[in-house]
């Protein structure tokens, strides 16, 4: 198997509703199984980027949103085996008793520092034990585990960035033009797991439509003239990308097929391919190219900006890796694939990222658009000069500086955000 074929295989996950809010539980989850008794208290130490995006993000199996609440299920009910998945099945009944925990003020939520670094804390204290799970890095490593203040598990975890061994990420080391290569030479059966992320966010998309929680679904269907699939390529594309974005941030009890740690990023690096395939007719093993192709990319930029940003990594990275995906069905060539990247450059980076809710069904909308008219010019060898503004003279400096301007270039933004999000909560 392709070295690049294990990289999308590893990454590609399912998650049930937002990932951060999945992540909370998670961390809970696995610290209670260490306690036994009533729960006492329950205390979250979050980075910035997993405190604003489970902010106000709805939560699978609940009518409440938020970090507090996703803490309280994910000790009354979550399952820590199922992972992001873990609050799958929570019942009515867990959920009041979720509900009254929060009530009662047992749900203790704090910041951690400004860092698109994942980070997550979570310590229980019941009647008879307190145990403590850290998570770095990704959403569900947990580097260390703690029983009455004793080290049970560690694992070693570097100082300060993810490739703290100055090791280039195995993304980096490809140019455009290899990761556009690979993609088209790829065996067909090679990358046919990639067929599940299509059902699983089809699935979700039509869940949302049926669903009384959302709106901008059914404004969208209407827009598509009332129809899942129309001749309409572009509207067709909106629906099934936004849809399923909506039906995930509203806490719908189906998964996504999440990337680089994110459902919306799983869900526009393919939807409007998918798209594109139902309504150009295009063979799945061509859908299967692109949309491998566009998770590279997607990856490329992000490991750049990190996990967490203060900038929309699904419309920016994600949009990207499927805007140049877009252009593979379309049998443009490397060139037209960094045109592409040089006008999604230009456009929509620095969008912000002020977390998982409805908001980012808008940004959706607007990456879609991009997209398609950022490949539509590229194909026509339209594109904003690499002279210009934050583009680079190559692809790979083009999506580095992408990435850089999230991470460390807006870390500023970040903490605007927090702050508002903070005056928020206080009722300001």
């Amino acid at each position: 198997m392709h070295e690049l074929t294990e990289l999308i295989r590893q990454d590609m996950k399912p998650a049930l509703g937002v990932t951060e809010p999945g992540a909370i539980a998670f961390a809970v989850a696995c610290a209670r199984r260490h306690t036994s008794g009533a729960i006492r208290r329950i205390t979250l130490r979050l980075n910035s980027g997993m405190f604003k995006n489970a902010f106000t993000c709805g939560i699978p199996g609940s009518s409440e949103v938020g970090n507090a609440h996703a803490a309280a299920l994910g000790a009354v009910g979550a399952d820590p085996d199922k992972g992001l998945e873990c609050l799958d099945g929570i019942t009515p009944e867990q959920a009041r008793q979720a509900r009254e925990m929060v009530a009662a003020g047992m749900v203790r939520v704090e910041m951690a520092g400004i860092s698109s670094r994942i980070f997550i804390e979570a310590t229980v204290t019941a009647k008879e034990q307190e145990a403590s799970v850290t998570i770095r890095d990704t959403h569900t490593n947990i580097v260390r585990i703690t029983e009455n203040g004793r080290t049970v598990f560690e694992k070693p975890v570097p100082e300060d960035v993810p490739n703290g061994d100055g090791a280039v990420p195995l993304i980096h080391r490809y140019t455009l033009a290899q990761l556009r290569d690979y993609a088209l030479t790829v065996p067909a059966g090679e990358i046919a797991f990639i067929r599940r992320a299509f059902e699983m966010n089809l699935a979700l998309c039509k869940a949302g439509l049926d669903s009384p929680k959302t709106t901008y679904a059914r404004y969208l269907l209407a827009e598509n003239g009332g129809r899942l699939i129309s001749r309409d390529e572009q509207a067709t594309a909106s629906l099934l990308c936004n849809g399923a974005i909506e039906a995930r941030v509203l806490g719908l009890p189906q998964p996504a097929m999440s990337i680089t740690g994110s459902g919306a990023h799983g869900i526009i690096a393919t939807m409007p391919l998918y798209a594109a395939c139902q309504v150009q007719g295009y063979p799945e093993e061509k859908l299967l190219r692109a949309a491998a192709l566009s998770y590279l990319v997607c990856m490329y930029i992000k490991e750049y900006s990190g996990k967490l940003s203060a900038f929309c990594g699904c419309a920016i990275a994600a949009g990207t890796g499927m805007a140049c995906g877009l252009v593979l069905l379309r049998d443009g060539d490397a060139d037209a694939m960094a045109r592409t990247i040089c006008n999604m450059a230009s456009s929509i980076t620095g969008m912000i990222c002020d977390g998982g809710n409805q908001g980012c069904t808008m940004k959706g909308v607007v990456a879609v658009d991009a997209a398609y008219r950022s490949v539509s010019m590229a194909m026509q060898g339209i594109a904003i000069d690499p002279i210009h503004g934050i583009n680079g003279p190559t692809p790979e400096q083009t999506m580095r500086n992408m990435g850089l301007i999230a991470s460390p270039g807006m870390t500023g933004t970040e903490k605007t955000m927090i702050d508002i999000l903070e005056h928020k909560q206080k009722g300001n």
